[in-house]
């Protein structure tokens, strides 16, 4: 039985995920055939399914949490180290470029609107970005909690419902970017922190000036 280098494994499954997310991105996943994706891979349909199961498992990889950064962290290593940061608020700025990294992307947009529609149909991939959600959502609610604890923003928000508009402007980037061609996240991301800083650091309304 021939030995598996681990590493060229997992080199050949980003090369096919990597292939597979340009006609995803371009024709939609029902649209997407697995000869497209054979073809544009260099392979063979023998080959692809030592890699992948089928088409959707393809799908599915796209958004599992198997990639990593720049420091060799997956996002959810990324996302569990910034709650452990001493200044919760720089940390907060921090997930949030994490979080909105892919909209950079010109595909990731309408790879994640291609999701939305498949998680309707698809229970395994809804379960899969429902994980996804709640990490996302549990890191940033832990880190309003001491920021706000540190004085550091307002602390009359409610954590988890502020952390669910955090998130919501973060998705804003990519419904954006899907949705009109003239929208480019890379130019938004500073108004978008702008917003947050603006929201998360004001007085409470009592506290304003008057007129204000």
């Amino acid at each position: 039985m021939r030995k598996i280098d681990p590493a060229k494994h997992r080199a050949r499954r980003r090369h096919i995920v990597h292939t597979a997310a340009q006609l995803f991105a371009t024709k939609g996943f029902e649209r997407t055939t697995t000869a497209e994706i054979c073809k544009a891979a260099g392979m063979s349909s023998g080959n692809l399914f030592h890699y992948f199961p089928n088409k959707r498992a393809i799908f599915h990889a796209l958004f599992e949490d198997d990639e990593e950064g720049a420091a060799g962290e997956s996002k959810a290593e990324r996302l569990a180290r910034a709650q452990t940061s001493e200044d919760p608020w720089g940390a907060l700025l921090e997930v949030v470029d994490l979080l909105t990294a892919d909209a950079m992307d010109p595909m990731a947009p309408q790879l994640v609107m291609e999701a939305v529609v498949q998680a309707h149909r698809d229970p395994e991939l809804d379960a899969l970005l429902g994980r996804d959600n709640a990490r996302e959502h549990a890191a940033v609610a832990a880190l309003l909690t001491k920021a706000a604890a540190a004085g550091q923003i307002d602390s009359t928000l409610d954590p988890h419902a502020t952390a669910s508009w955090v998130l919501a402007l973060v998705a804003s980037l990519y419904t954006g970017a899907a949705g009109d061609p003239s929208f480019k996240p890379a130019e938004q991301l500073p108004l978008l922190r702008l917003i947050l800083q603006r929201f998360l650091q004001a007085p409470p309304l009592d506290d304003a000036a008057p007129g204000t």
